[in-house]
């Protein structure tokens, strides 16, 4: 486990006092609509969700690669070039597309995290026909013009120039480096580094779309008021003719980092930072581990929600900061577990004991009170992620890119409620170290 410290640094006890929680009955099951898997006649995987409540379509054209595919050398490849779909495609410079999807009363936006990419689109029903052309040219037809590649380029250096003036984005950047490395994808931000940033042309960006986003390794996601029967036949006029037009690319396995096994401590001086940015914890898990659901009620306990222990003792109890938290980033790969504050400077060392107390005592059994309130916190608020066609699209995308079951979101609930005291504190026994 790595200690990060950050800011200006001076080197106390005793637990918060938990409060009996109310036991709150467990709620039933969340029932979500069929998911209608077809495939266009080019192989294109299609899913079609119905949801007529509201006129409109969501649609996610979901490619398997991302920040983990970059190669060596050239991090932010994937986020670059996904950032550049909108800023030309087919016969449309930006600003057409941009003008166009206004037109319509459409929202268009494009993204890619470690794992995926997706060119995400949200229209009107009336509106289908004129907004898929726009959607297939981002994904399919990039132009990726040097001038905006240019432009794109510059905002991410200036973001990065910035971002060492901010004693939060400071700690982010080296805890991350501190428990990966730098030769690690996960060492590094999404959209790379300086050095990385300035070697990346429009020829790698080119390849890096033409290896990966293709329609083998894509499923298009169509959640909205409209039928699998009306959809297919204009999918097909758009997006049926997409075809290759380079070798498939390789799908890049992040490897799984070594975990830290004894208490390191790092400290980064800057001088006038207002408070002292900590950061505790190591490598996590993948999001396929068998552990995800006692993780899940093991860190809503820790510092995953507001009534958490963490932010109870450093914020309501001790007054050291404006909020504690932690939490598990799980990727393909095992990503980063981290515990963060932004804390009084006067108070660092009293908060490093108490984040130290509370991450010792998550790895000794819960309480059945505190159990059932964590459990029905996830419950709970569970359906809540499923209220309108982007999110339910956007849980949809979990699914594809991580190769959960069918019915993993119908079966969240009652996996939640059964998790057990014994499984959370194993967990914390085997993870937080």
């Amino acid at each position: 486990m790595a200690l990060l410290l950050l800011g200006g640094v001076t080197f106390a006890q005793d637990g918060p006092d938990r409060s009996k929680p109310p036991v709150l009955a467990p709620p039933s099951s969340l029932k979500l609509p069929t998911i209608a898997k077809r495939s266009l006649t080019n192989g294109l995987a299609v899913w079609v969700v119905e949801s007529h409540e509201v006129p409109i379509v969501q649609l996610s054209v979901v490619v398997r690669a991302g920040g983990g595919d970059d190669p060596q050398g050239k991090f932010g490849t994937a986020s670059l070039t996904a950032a550049m779909l909108d800023e030309g495609a087919g016969q449309r410079s930006t600003l057409e597309i941009a003008d166009a999807i206004e037109f319509l009363g459409a929202s268009l936006t494009t993204t890619s995290s470690y794992d995926a990419s997706a060119v995400r689109l949200n229209v009107p029903v009336q509106r289908l026909d004129q907004a898929l052309p726009l959607l297939a040219d981002v994904a399919q037809r990039p132009t990726f013009p040097e001038k905006e590649v240019e432009r794109l380029r510059q905002e991410r250096l200036t973001s990065l120039l910035q971002a060492r003036d901010d004693a939060s984005s400071i700690a982010a950047m080296a805890f991350a480096r501190i428990v990966f490395g730098p030769d690690h994808r996960y060492g590094t931000g999404l959209i790379g580094t300086e050095t990385s940033l300035k070697a990346l042309t429009s020829g790698d960006l080119r390849a890096f779309h033409s290896a990966y986003y293709q329609p083998a390794n894509a499923t298009l996601i169509v959640v909205g008021d409209t039928t699998p029967d009306m959809v297919i036949p204009q999918l097909e006029k758009t997006f049926g003719t997409w075809r290759p037009s380079a070798p498939a690319g390789r799908a890049q396995s992040v490897p799984m980092a070594p975990q830290l096994r004894q208490r390191q401590v790092y400290l980064v001086d800057k001088a006038d930072a207002e408070q002292s940015q900590i950061r505790i914890g190591g490598v996590g898990v993948p999001r396929s581990t068998l552990d995800y659901f006692p993780l899940m009620v093991l860190n809503t306990v820790l510092g995953g929600a507001f009534t958490s222990r963490l932010n109870q003792n450093l914020r309501e109890e001790h007054g050291y900061a404006y909020g504690a938290s932690s939490a598990f980033d799980m990727r393909l790969s095992a990503g980063p577990f981290v515990a963060a504050a932004g804390v009084q400077t006067d108070k660092t060392a009293e908060s490093v004991r108490e984040f130290f107390k509370e991450l010792d005592g998550i790895r000794m059994p819960i309480g059945p009170d505190e159990l059932v309130k964590a459990k029905n916190y996830i419950a709970l608020g569970f359906p809540a992620e499923f209220e309108t066609s982007t999110d339910l699209s956007r849980r949809l995308e979990e699914l594809l890119v991580y190769r959960l079951p069918n019915d993993y979101f119908e079966r969240f609930i009652s996996n939640v409620m059964a998790v057990t005291a014994e499984s959370v504190r194993s967990s914390a026994e085997q993870y937080i170290v």
